[in-house]
């Protein structure tokens, strides 16, 4: 959802609506005209995290043909995200608001407040084709605010009764909240879980994803959809150049992983997409600036490392799960279908195989 060209003004006594369209919006008032709503805390990655209210005008979002991904339709009940991930690709969607993509998009969580209420319209709505839906492929759902928000339980509620697929992805042990939810939906429709752990590694998980909850409690999750009879996909994801990459480092990880009961492991490599890129590079240049280099050399032709790069790193993750016991990889059980337009450019391949696989 671009808001360069919506404004909010906020009612007496309730939450803004969006989106409002004026023909000029304000620019240079440091949110496209955006009238943020007194702020809400919460508690996040960020000492100053809030949340802002909104009423939003639509809950299922069609995704733009040019973006080349395998699926047509997501629910993003959140914008912005208080996991605070250092890496996270979805950075640039803030500045759509005049927010900035570093600490404005860990701190200022937009809450779209009536998603539950909307979706049961628009899930209603006889031009909906009871397509499948994607969840938590910008922000992640499940973060620290759905504790205080609630929505996803609305949400999951609404798509069960009207038997609709969807799939999840998160860091969030907040979705063992809802396991009674994604099993009634699960008994109805194609469901789809999976949990990104790109490391098991606690030092680096407090430096990269300090909001975030610890690796061995996603782990948890991960366990517990398996004993429920619903298999739960990971996302070996990110794996950061010179952070998590070594042998041993990947080897400990997939054990871990392995015995917790994975459906599948789906290594995915960094991407440095605009704004996640600057901010990573800051974060690099503070913590570890001895690995400069390292991301020069392999990231000075785009957001994605070289295919060498990503072959090496894939084999060992394969090496070891057949190490550690896990089957043949297959293909994790997956509803989402491409594209009829193929993505053109070597960029856009890889995004779309990657995103494929989540």
């Amino acid at each position: 959802m671009r808001w360069e060209q919506q404004r909010i003004v906020r009612p007496a006594g309730c939450a803004p609506e969006l989106p409002l369209a004026l023909p000029e919006p304000a620019r240079g008032s440091g949110r496209a005209g955006l009238r943020l709503p007194d702020p809400i805390p919460i508690e996040a990655g960020t000492e100053d995290a809030y949340a802002i209210e909104i009423h939003a005008k639509s809950i299922i979002n069609r995704v733009p043909s040019a973006s080349h991904v395998p699926f047509n339709w997501t629910i993003n009940p959140y914008r912005g995200c208080a996991h605070a991930c250092r890496y996270c690709f979805a950075r640039r969607t803030h500045t759509y608001l005049d927010l900035d993509a570093g600490h404005d998009f860990d701190s200022k969580i937009v809450v779209k407040v009536n998603a539950g209420a909307l979706l049961r319209k628009e899930l209603a709505s006889p031009r909906w084709r009871g397509e499948p839906i994607a969840m938590g492929t910008n922000t992640d759902p499940y973060q620290r605010a759905e504790g205080r928000y609630r929505l996803m339980r609305e949400i999951l509620a609404a798509l069960r009764d009207r038997a609709n697929p969807f799939s999840i992805l998160t860091k969030g042990t907040l979705i063992l909240r809802d396991v009674d939810l994604i099993r009634q939906a699960a008994e109805v429709a194609p469901v789809s879980v999976a949990v990104s752990i790109g490391s098991v590694d606690e030092g680096l998980w407090r430096a990269v994803e300090p909001g975030a909850p610890p690796p061995r409690r996603r782990l948890d999750v991960v366990r517990r959809f398996a004993d429920v009879g619903i298999g739960c996909s990971v996302l070996m994801a990110p794996i950061l150049p010179g952070l998590s990459d070594a042998p041993e480092q990947i080897d400990a990880t997939v054990r871990e992983l392995v015995s917790a009961g994975a459906a599948s492991i789906t290594p995915l490599l960094l991407h440095l997409r605009p704004g996640a890129r600057e901010w990573y590079r800051a974060w690099l240049s503070r913590e570890r600036p001895d690995l400069l280099p390292l991301y020069a050399r392999l990231y000075r032709n785009g957001a994605y490392a070289p295919k060498w790069y990503q072959r090496d790193v894939t084999d060992l993750v394969a090496q070891a799960k057949r190490r550690h016991g896990m089957a043949k990889p297959q293909r994790p059980g997956n509803f989402r279908t491409q594209r009829h337009d193929p993505p053109q450019s070597d960029a856009e391949r890889e995004q779309a195989r990657q995103l494929a696989l989540l």
